[in-house]
């Protein structure tokens, strides 16, 4: 039987990786993903589960829902993605990763019966996801779409609960140019009269969500209309659209701003649940405050270091990074010293309207993470120097935070963002 690690590099090499490579390992349609799935006895037909979709913010609604789900008592699968330092958690129950062993004796069980689907990594990865939530009868699964919604291999399952946290521009090669052409690939996880709860209004997106839902005769709820939190995110008051408390004082592990919204989706999600499972108890604070410890997520304005301060966040598009870059300068604000960004892109991403929102302060250290779709670091900058940027390259995340380091006193702060695989590799440095 092959090792673990000849099982990784195998999947992240023989299978395509749209995270490493790219739109060359997207598969639109479901048939190979059925395929996959009737070689292994349809697990997903065996589960519960709560579908989520979203340009942003689909990783930390999953895990807030997972952490309220685990705080009622459910056992209670997780599949997300990327992975930022172990492919391993991509898939948990009740915050533990899938054991090593679990996935050796998939991959030998299936390799060989799958080999003629030639399937995509995400394709086969998401099949070991409900082969193993299954195996284990979670109670129920938290499922995040990889990438658009209606085509995306999670979009197999008919869940109690479709949401779409929000919509802006991302992928426009796979899933068009407009927010409503967008928002038609996200609705496509919208079922017949199952809830769906989308995270924020957009005038363009709303009436497709609508008409879909209204299609599927599915019922529709906008949390942003319906829930906005207040106060600091530490010690946060959730109200409802009249201005009533709900909730006061929920510490959230989780900081940076765009938190608030993904809070608010979280608790409209929640809510319907209530319903569609009846639920008696009220989780939802505890949920939050221990979302970290229930489902070991990482990454989100994570505090990784202090004097000097340091920071991660995994913001890497328009819509993500423009809440990042708020939280840069509200943080740096704090602090008496300079702020330091070790900063990379991915190719794909749209850095004409990217940079010029990047504060002009930082000393940034820009860099390229060890995969193929990683931007050059001296393309990257040369692009932020056109405008105003204070720029030094290096060829590695490594070098970078290492330089980022050394220039630092201890009351600067240094931010690590950009993209998921430069988060990732800073994460796996300081295992």
């Amino acid at each position: 039987m092959e090792s673990y690690q000849e099982i990784l590099n195998r999947i992240f090499t023989a299978y395509p990786m749209y995270h490493k490579v790219g739109s060359a390992a997207y598969k639109e349609g479901l048939e190979n993903i059925e395929a996959l799935l009737d070689i292994i006895g349809n697990p997903q037909r065996k589960l519960r589960c709560v579908h989520v979709a979203g340009t942003n913010g689909k990783g930390s609604v999953s895990s807030f829902l997972s952490s309220y789900l685990q705080e009622l008592g459910y056992r209670t699968g997780l599949f997300t993605s990327p992975h930022l330092v172990d492919f391993r958690e991509r898939i948990r129950i009740n915050g533990t990763m899938i054991p090593v062993d679990d996935v050796l004796a998939f991959f030998e069980e299936y390799q060989e019966k799958f080999s003629h689907l030639e399937p995509s990594f995400f394709e086969i990865t998401t099949a070991l996801a409900f082969h193993y939530f299954a195996k284990q009868k979670v109670d129920f699964a938290v499922i995040e779409v990889g990438l658009g919604g209606r085509l995306d291999s999670t979009n197999v399952i008919t869940p109690l609960l479709s949401v779409i946290t929000n919509i802006s521009l991302e992928h426009t090669q796979l899933l068009g140019d407009t927010i409503a052409k967008i928002a038609y690939e996200k609705a496509g996880i919208i079922k017949d009269k199952v809830p769906a709860v989308i995270g924020e209004f957009h005038p363009e997106s709303f009436p497709v969500f609508e008409d879909v839902a209204l299609q599927h005769d599915a019922p529709m709820f906008i949390a942003d209309s319906n829930y906005r939190v207040t106060g600091e995110l530490n010690g946060c008051n959730i109200e409802d659209s009249e201005g009533k408390t709900l909730y006061c004082g929920i510490k959230n592990p989780l900081d940076g701003e765009y938190q608030r919204k993904n809070i608010a989706t979280f608790v409209q999600a929640a809510k319907v649940l209530e319903f569609v499972i009846n639920i008696q108890q009220d989780k939802i604070a505890s949920a939050i405050e221990h979302v970290v410890e229930n489902t070991g997520i990482m990454g989100r304005w994570q505090l990784l270091g202090e004097h000097p301060r340091i920071i991660c966040d995994v913001g890497h598009n328009l819509a993500g990074l423009t809440y990042t870059v708020q939280s840069i300068r509200e943080e740096s604000a704090k602090v008496n010293g300079r702020a330091h960004v070790v900063f990379g892109m991915v190719q794909d991403k749209d850095i004409d309207h990217i940079v010029p929102m990047l504060p002009t302060e930082p000393e940034y250290c820009v860099c390229r993470a060890q995969i193929e779709r990683a931007m050059d670091q001296e393309k990257l900058a040369a692009k932020m120097r056109e405008h105003g940027l204070s720029c030094t390259t290096y060829p590695s995340v490594e070098e970078a935070i290492e330089a980022a380091k050394a220039a630092a006193n201890p009351e600067d702060v240094i931010f690590i963002t950009g993209s998921c695989f430069v988060v990732g590799e800073v994460l796996t440095m300081m295992r």
